[in-house]
């Protein structure tokens, strides 16, 4: 049995009721994660902002209701301060981490981040293809989201060296950390590459692909990156079919049939289940950057295992705790859904996981780790995530009707990031 379209439209509504209640409707910030008195998250923001459209078309709110949100959102963010000063909410078009949900400042001292900045942005971009209505407050949308684009200066995050920065902070500056390997920083460089007013030169993507590692994992030749969202955020944008830039040409393969390998050395990995952990098979897998149930060991079994909080968990070199994320496995949807609906159907009918969740599926679960409320699969997280719900919603939507795709494909910006990135072919 796999997961019908109707149960599939309830998870995706589900999962959208996350930004129709972890919102501030004053400025559109979302909350990161459903903790008591937690920042907002800009890159779960921008997932918002791609999710409304859906929302409209599937019909989870109304399009009113979406140009309210999505007008406070953008205006938020273009009146907010730009500066260097420590509690601006940007500086040089681009923003920090983490902002407090009421001021929108921000907060932890957090840092400026390219990549999360870049989610944002995508989602501005997003409602501006979107709502295209000539009324004054879908084209105060398009206007917005334009000029929100056009004012990040991806030559200064560059930071004079040929590959892009993680990020700034107004202390120390720079961080030392770069774009390096290949990553969820494809989205980066594509937007950066497209910019009309400060873009990244072509040679910073030829310096990025050039860091990238060639592997062969269970049988899959494929572009390396162990977390498995790393394959798939950038996706959720743009449609990588039968586009290819330089090194996929020489691969003979575009990038989302790379994710689709991707999401089978997943589950190959899960069924040799190399550390033993429990419950992992051919139904259970999906390992990524997520919650956990550590940081601590535990002797379980006569085996020492050590367990993480939040980490970039990976496959097949780890690291690895058995803590498996149903969202990451979602999010695979569109490039091996033979595999991922039984997952999904295991996830709902077998282990339960969406059952008295506001949202759809809690983040992450471990059967290994053992559970002092005698849940038989183990540890579940007690948070939702405002990063996991949206690729929930999204990817939900690609695999349906590729909604996301076609609206993405008539934005100038992106067709002119990817063809100054040297793709060609396909819809390009």
């Amino acid at each position: 049995m796999t997961m019908i379209d109707s149960e599939l439209e309830k998870v995706q509504r589900e999962s959208f009721s996350y930004f129709l209640h972890e919102t501030n409707p004053a400025n559109g910030l979302v909350v990161d994660k459903t903790a008591a008195n937690w920042p907002a998250s800009i890159a779960a923001t921008g997932f918002a902002l791609a999710a409304y459209p859906i929302a409209v078309e599937r019909g989870f709110m109304s399009r009113e209701a979406a140009v309210e949100r999505t007008l406070a959102t953008l205006r938020f963010f273009w009146h907010s301060p730009q500066g260097p000063e420590s509690d601006a909410t940007g500086y040089r078009g681009f923003y920090y981490h983490f902002l407090d949900m009421q001021t929108g400042r921000r907060a932890w001292k957090s840092e400026l981040s390219t990549v999360d900045s870049t989610f944002l942005l995508a989602g501005a971009l997003t409602a501006g293809v979107y709502f295209n209505a000539e009324s004054s407050d879908e084209n105060e949308i398009r206007t917005l989201a334009d000029a929100l684009y056009c004012r990040a200066d991806w030559q200064w995050a560059q930071n004079n060296g040929e590959t892009v920065t993680h990020g700034w902070k107004p202390k120390t500056g720079f961080l030392k950390y770069r774009w390096q390997g290949y990553d969820e920083a494809l989205l980066l460089y594509i937007l950066g590459l497209g910019s009309p007013t400060h873009p990244l030169p072509e040679s910073s993507y030829a310096a990025w692909t050039s860091t990238y590692a060639w592997a062969s994992c269970y049988g899959y030749e494929y572009l390396y990156a162990g977390p498995l969202f790393t394959h798939q955020l950038s996706h959720v944008w743009i449609d990588f079919r039968d586009i290819k830039d330089a090194f996929m040409r020489d691969k003979g393969i575009d990038y989302f049939e790379n994710s689709r390998r991707a999401t089978y050395v997943q589950q190959q990995y899960a069924i040799a289940n190399p550390f033993k952990f429990t419950g992992y098979g051919q139904y259970c897998w999906g390992i990524t950057a997520s919650d956990g149930p550590g940081p601590g060991r535990l002797k379980i079994d006569n085996i020492q295992r050590r367990f993480f909080d939040y980490a970039g968990r990976g496959v097949p070199y780890g690291p690895d705790d058995g803590t498996v994320a149903p969202w990451a496995v979602i999010a695979s949807l569109p490039f091996a859904p033979e595999i991922v609906l039984p997952a999904l159907d295991h996830c709902v009918h077998h282990i339960k996981l969406t059952e008295g969740n506001l949202y759809g599926f809690k983040a992450t679960f471990n059967p290994t780790y053992p559970e002092r409320s005698g849940n038989p699969h183990g540890w579940v997280s007690r948070w939702h995530f405002g990063l996991n719900q949206g690729p929930i919603v999204l990817m939900i939507e690609n695999h349906r009707s590729g909604l996301l795709w076609q609206l993405m494909r008539s934005c100038p910006y992106i067709a002119n990031g990817l063809r100054r990135a040297g793709f060609t072919g396909g819809w390009l």
